[in-house]
C-alpha cells in the first residue's frame, strides 16, 4: 500500500485510495468511495459509499461524509462538521433513492461544527465559519457565518478577509494576490 491506515480503521472492499493518504483511528471508509492523493482523514470519521474526495482533502475528527458529497482538491472539513443527504428524513421511510448531491469546490474551508444542508454547492475557496448552517448555494470566495448562514464578506485563497477599494480591487495580505469584485462576484486577477 502506498497510503497509511491505522490498525483500528475499517476499509471496505471497492475503495480507491490515493498515494500518501492517511486514515486514522476508528474511521470507516465504505465501499466504492474514492479518495485522492495526500488526503488526511482524522479519527472517528465515516466516508459513505460513493463519496469522492479529491487530492489533499483534510477531514478533521468526527466528520461523516454521506453519499452524494463530492469534495474537490484542497478542501478542508473542520472538526465535527456535518453534511446531510436527504431533505426530509424519516426513520420509517427509506429515501436512499432521493439523496441530493452536494459539491464542495476546490480550496473551500468548512469550520468546526458547521452544517451543510444537502443540495447546496459550495464555491471555490469559500470559507464557512464555525457553527454556520448552510441552507443555500455559496459563491466562490464567499465568507459565510451564522444560522442560517449569511455572507459577510469575501476571502482570499490564503484564507484572509478581503478589503476592496473604490475600484473593487483587493490584495491578499499574505500572498499579495489581487482580486476583483464585480457584479457581486469575486475573481482572482491573473498576473
Amino acid at each position: 500500500m502506498d497510503y497509511f491506515v491505522h490498525e483500528t480503521a475499517v476499509i471496505d472492499e471497492g475503495c480507491t485510495i490515493g498515494a500518501g493518504t492517511k486514515i486514522w483511528h476508528f474511521s470507516h471508509i465504505m465501499s466504492n468511495s474514492v479518495m485522492g492523493e495526500k488526503c488526511n482523514v482524522g479519527q472517528n470519521c465515516v466516508i459513505s459509499p460513493e463519496v469522492t474526495l479529491g487530492n489533499n482533502v483534510k477531514v478533521q475528527n468526527n466528520v461523516s461524509i454521506y453519499t452524494g458529497v463530492v469534495c474537490e482538491d484542497d478542501v478542508f472539513l473542520g472538526p465535527s462538521m456535518v453534511f446531510t443527504n436527504v431533505m426530509n428524513p424519516r426513520s420509517a421511510i427509506a429515501r436512499r433513492d432521493q439523496y441530493l448531491k452536494t459539491i464542495v469546490k476546490k480550496g473551500a474551508s468548512i469550520g468546526a461544527n458547521a452544517t451543510i444542508v444537502c443540495g447546496n454547492n459550495l464555491g471555490s475557496y469559500c470559507f464557512i465559519g464555525a457553527g454556520a448552517v448552510i441552507t443555500k448555494e455559496v459563491k466562490d470566495y464567499a465568507l459565510m457565518v451564522g444560522n442560517p448562514a449569511k455572507q459577510i464578506g469575501w476571502m482570499s485563497e490564503y484564507g484572509h478577509k478581503l478589503q476592496f477599494d473604490e475600484n473593487g480591487i483587493a490584495v491578499c495580505e499574505e500572498s499579495n494576490e489581487k482580486y476583483k469584485l464585480e457584479n457581486n462576484r469575486v475573481y482572482k486577477i491573473a498576473e
